[in-house]
């Protein structure tokens, strides 16, 4: 186990900087997840600290070690990629223990760690199988295997689950998770799931153009979104934005309105926000909730699509007085296309933002 730091961390192709003064300090047997959309390099950073991409500038710690410029191989980490990249030719138990090979080991060391490997990712049945003859789940376990086996001081995983169903995905999580426990390793783990990243992570690295937008708990992202980008990105369905205009603001609260809200007073300080002005307010879909009778309420609006999914049902609804907003009650509820509909919130679980 041990601790990464990147400090000022800047990547370069040619004149093309995709990684722009990265600053992230990642705890002794932390979990962090790097999330943001494609292209916002959130793999080249993690190719980065494992040594598969240089570093331009800055300076990244492994355990207090400045690693820039030391080999993969001597930087204590494993990586587990996106494509299993396991031996067809090769059993599980070959495949697992083929580091071990590579490095000279000794074989009873190396079936020692390989049965250990084993063990921790119930797949002692699978040893003797080839790779054809495993699920996309299994293959993946070996992967993970083969990286356990090395007793890295941290683990990096690029996408891991991305080939896999959307039932295998999230057996998958839960064993990810309970290796993290059970190992109480160092993990850095890369994903575009943001449902991943909130079930996984001690801590969240929100990613954008090379720029880090946010680092913290997944409930503080989710709570205490630092910009919209954030806001927009956490949380699914995605954050309700509407254009406002600033009716009054005090030094403990802002009211607002727009043509399709009636005025609201969030408590929150103004800060920068002032009289006259305009903002972004944000509305998460689980936040609204339908009044009864279609009276009163701070929106109004016909259903132009019901989504039922079970635990909850997802109300797309066009303003009366333009825009649109989505819904996602908590019950399924008797609402149908073309039905007028009255929605309200909390004010408290708002979020306002300043123009742009």
């Amino acid at each position: 186990m041990a601790e990464v730091n990147l400090k000022q961390v800047r990547k370069s192709f040619g004149d093309t900087e995709v990684i722009k003064g990265v600053d992230i300090d990642i705890d002794d047997g932390e979990f962090v997840v790097f999330v943001g959309p494609s292209g916002c390099g959130k793999s080249t950073l993690l190719r980065m600290i494992a040594g598969l991409e240089d570093i331009t500038s800055g300076t990244l710690e492994i355990d207090g070690r400045v690693v820039n410029d030391v080999q993969p191989k001597d930087r204590g980490i494993a990586m587990v990629f996106q494509t299993y990249a396991i031996f067809p030719h090769m059993s599980v138990r070959e495949n697992v223990g083929f580091g071990l090979t590579i490095a000279g080991v000794s074989r009873d060391e190396k079936d020692r760690k390989v049965m250990e490997a084993a063990k921790i990712l119930q797949m002692e049945h699978l040893l003797d199988r080839r790779p054809s003859q495993l699920s996309g789940g299994q293959r993946q376990r070996v992967a993970i295997g083969r990286a356990i086996v090395r007793d890295p001081s941290v683990f990096l995983f690029d996408e891991p689950l991305s080939n896999l169903d959307a039932a295998l995905r999230m057996d998958m999580r839960m064993e990810i998770a309970k290796l993290h426990k059970q190992l109480d390793a160092t993990m850095v783990y890369v994903t575009h799931d943001q449902v991943e990243a909130m079930t996984l992570a001690d801590k969240i690295v929100v990613l954008r153009d090379g720029i880090v937008q946010q680092i913290g708990a997944p409930m503080d992202l989710y709570h205490k979104p630092a910009n919209l980008f954030v806001a927009g990105f956490i949380g699914s369905p995605s954050m309700n934005f509407m254009d406002v205009a600033v009716r009054q603001a005090s030094a403990e609260s802002v009211t607002v309105e727009a043509p399709a809200l009636d005025p609201v007073t969030l408590p929150v300080a103004s800060g920068e926000f002032a009289g006259g002005g305009g903002a972004k307010l944000g509305i998460r879909p689980q936040h609204l909730s339908v009044v009864e009778g279609n009276t009163g309420g701070a929106l109004h609006g016909r259903v132009v699509l019901v989504e039922r999914l079970g635990t909850e049902t997802v109300v797309n609804v066009d303003l009366a007085r333009g825009g649109n907003i989505v819904a996602a009650l908590a019950e399924d509820r008797p609402l149908s296309v073309g039905a007028n509909v009255a929605l309200s919130f909390d004010p408290a679980q708002a979020h306002l933002f300043a123009d742009a």
